[in-house]
C-alpha cells in the first residue's frame, strides 16, 4: 500500500520550521497542495515575520509542488477565516488540517502569570478549535476530512514548569474525543499526535546525541498515515526518533459502595480495589461510564436496569 495525498488539500500550523516545515514538506512530496502557515513569532509567541513559511513554500514548489503561505495567527477567527477561503479559492477544497503551531512559556506555576497561562492556551488549543471550526463545515460538505491535534508527553504524563503548555495539550486528548464521536458519519477522521522531537522549542533540553536522534523527519511518517485515507480515528500516536505507540485512557472495574460504606472512610478502605487494573477496559464515550456507574449501584442493590 502506497499513501499519497494527490487532490487533497492540506493545511499545517506552524509550518515554518521544525515538525511543523517537515509536515508540509511530507505531505507535499506525496502530492498534497499544502498551506504552510505560521505567524513567524519567536519560541514564546512575540513577533511576527512571514519569511519562515515563505522559505518552505519555496522548498515545496522546488521540488515540483504546490504550495501558498498564510501568516494566519490560529488564535485569530478573522486571519483563520482567510487562510481558509484563500485555500478554497485556489484549490476548491480543504482535506487535511495539521494543528501544529504552538508557543512555550515556561515557569512553575508558582511563578506563572496568569497572561502566560492564558496565551499558551490560546495558541496551542483555542488556535486547533479556530483552525479546525473554519475547516469543519467543508469536510462536512466533502464528506472527507482528515484532522490532526498536537498533544504532547508533557499533557499527558506532565512535566515541571508547563502547567500552561501541559493543560493545552492534555485539552487535546478531550477535543478529539468529541470530534471523532461528531464527525464520524460525515467521514472525518480524528486523531492525536504526540511527538518527542528536536526542535527549537526543546534544543535547549536535550544533549546533542539525543537531538539528532529525534529528528522531526523521524516523526512525520506517522502524521502522514493519521491523515491518510485509510487513517484511524481516536488514536493518541506517540512518535519520536523512529518509535512510535499509541497512548490509552483505560477504566478500572472499580467498586460500588452502598449503605455505610458509602462514605470518605469506605472510599478509603476500598481504594485497593478501585485501583486494581484487572479487568480495565477502554471506555469510548463519556454516557458509557454513566451506565457503567448506574448499572453497578443497581446490581448492588439487587436491581436490574434495562439499559445498555
Amino acid at each position: 500500500m502506497t499513501i499519497r495525498f494527490d487532490n487533497r488539500v492540506a493545511i499545517v500550523t506552524g509550518a515554518g520550521a521544525g515538525l511543523g516545515r517537515s509536515h508540509a514538506l511530507g505531505l507535499a512530496a506525496r502530492g498534497a497542495k499544502v498551506v504552510v502557515n505560521d505567524l513567524g513569532a519567536s519560541v514564546d509567541g512575540s513577533g511576527a515575520s512571514d519569511s519562515a513559511a515563505q522559505r518552505v513554500v519555496e522548498e515545496i514548489r522546488a521540488a515540483g509542488g504546490e504550495a501558498m503561505a498564510h501568516g494566519a495567527d490560529v488564535a485569530n477567527e478573522e486571519q483563520v477565516a482567510d487562510m481558509v477561503a484563500r485555500a478554497k479559492d485556489a484549490w476548491g477544497r480543504v482535506d487535511i488540517v495539521v494543528n501544529n503551531a504552538g508557543i512555550l512559556r515556561d515557569k512553575s506555576f508558582a511563578k506563572m502569570t496568569m497572561a502566560d497561562f492564558r496565551k499558551v492556551v490560546d495558541v496551542h488549543l483555542i488556535g486547533s478549535a479556530t483552525v479546525t471550526h473554519a475547516c469543519w463545515p467543508l469536510m462536512r460538505e466533502q464528506q472527507y476530512g482528515r484532522v490532526v491535534l498536537t498533544s504532547s508527553s508533557s499533557g499527558l504524563y506532565g512535566n515541571f514548569g508547563q502547567a500552561n503548555y501541559g493543560a493545552a495539550k492534555a485539552a487535546m486528548m478531550g477535543l478529539m474525543n468529541v470530534l471523532h464521536i461528531e464527525g464520524a458519519k460525515d467521514n472525518i477522521r480524528v486523531n492525536t499526535l504526540a511527538p518527542t522531537a528536536a526542535t527549537r522549542m526543546t534544543e535547549s533540553l536535550m544533549p546533542e546525541d539525543a537531538l539528532a536522534l529525534l529528528a522531526p523527519e523521524t516523526i512525520t511518517p506517522g502524521l502522514l498515515y493519521l491523515v491518510s485515507e485509510d487513517a484511524p480515528s481516536r488514536v493518541i500516536l506517540g512518535a519520536g526518533a523512529g518509535a512510535f505507540a499509541v497512548t490509552k485512557v483505560y477504566e478500572t472495574p472499580g467498586t460500588t459502595l452502598t449503605g455505610d460504606d458509602l462514605s470518605p472512610e469506605g472510599v478509603a478502605a476500598a481504594f485497593a480495589t478501585i485501583s486494581d487494573t484487572e479487568g480495565q477496559e477502554e471506555l469510548t464515550q463519556a454516557f458509557a461510564q454513566t451506565q457503567k456507574y448506574a448499572r453497578n449501584a443497581a446490581e448492588a442493590q439487587g436491581m436490574k436496569l434495562n439499559w445498555g
